[in-house]
């Protein structure tokens, strides 16, 4: 890990706790550390922590390619596996300050995750904006985010902001927030649930990155106009929630035409993980898989 403030934040909440008992921790700190060196964090009476799931380049040919960044998801705490999903506690929020409160200590919790370890080194991070946070901030986006990431001395122009999918009723919402997270140098990404309001957002917006369905993509005429629009004003595209082979298949029919690289992300490929290195070992594992079965081994 090269982030010396980030390194010394650790080295206090990991002493906090050599002097504390668990429950101690619990009670009287806002993030603290696990045995195995891990940030958690308290919502109420549940303890948060962090996943994430690779976003890998689509290569033409058979094999998981190149990790070129990870999602980060909050998590229930487990020592035993990596928890459950509860991303939703923020429809639950009981009120807007508490909403933004559990967003902003999920977007630390997962770059502390993040960036102390070694993997981290190699892409960027991905971070969710719930879609209540959005509607409940009124006061400059971003900044309280910019500041964390200043104080632990982690490098904001590698983490991508990723906004909800917008309604068409809420579009000036939309260029609210992007510009006010701009206005922080932050890299934003925009959802869409399929390429045709994709193609829309293009036309109101101008993402660094776009998040597509990769559920029942097709190759035809829509989609390959879609991908060269973005070629041509160097929007990155990600194809998410990939999930079953035949989607990956036209995707990889794609990337052999597409004049940009082409990414995507889903259960297909990786299923959510504490330890980057876990992703690491299975590309290389796949590599050897694919060699041999290129070479005509078992």
């Amino acid at each position: 890990m090269s982030f010396p403030a980030l390194e010394q934040y650790l080295a206090r909440l990991n002493g906090a706790r050599d002097n504390a008992t668990s429950d101690e921790t619990r009670s009287d700190c806002r993030v603290w550390l696990d045995g195995d060196g891990r940030a958690q964090g308290r919502y109420f009476n549940t303890t948060l922590t962090s996943v994430f799931q690779p976003l890998r380049r689509i290569e033409a040919g058979a094999g998981k390619g190149a990790i070129v960044g990870h999602e980060g998801f909050a998590h229930s705490y487990s020592a035993n596996d990596n928890g459950l999903y509860l991303w939703k506690l923020l429809d639950h929020a009981a009120s807007d300050d508490e909403s933004i409160e559990l967003d902003r200590l999920c977007r630390m919790l997962h770059s502390i995750n993040f960036y102390r370890q070694a993997e981290a080194l190699a892409g960027d991070l991905y971070l969710s904006v719930h879609a209540r946070l959005l509607a409940a901030v009124d006061s400059n986006h971003g900044m309280a985010f910019r500041r964390i990431l200043s104080l632990l001395g982690l490098p904001h122009d590698r983490i991508v902001l990723q906004l909800p999918t917008i309604t068409e009723n809420q579009g000036w919402l939309l260029n609210y927030v992007l510009d006010n997270y701009r206005r922080n140098h932050f890299r934003l990404a925009v959802n869409a649930d399929d390429v045709a309001q994709a193609a829309h957002l293009l036309e109101r917006v101008r993402p660094d990155v776009i998040k597509i369905d990769a559920r029942g993509v097709t190759h035809d005429e829509q989609t390959t106009r879609l991908l060269e629009d973005c070629a041509k004003r160097g929007i990155q595209v990600i194809f998410k929630r990939l999930e079953k082979a035949r989607d990956l298949e036209v995707l990889q029919q794609l990337a052999r035409i597409a004049v940009l690289p082409l990414h995507a992300q889903g259960f297909l490929w990786d299923l959510p993980q504490a330890a980057l290195h876990a992703f690491v070992a299975a590309t290389l594992q796949d590599g050897i898989s694919a060699a041999a079965l290129d070479a005509g081994g078992d």
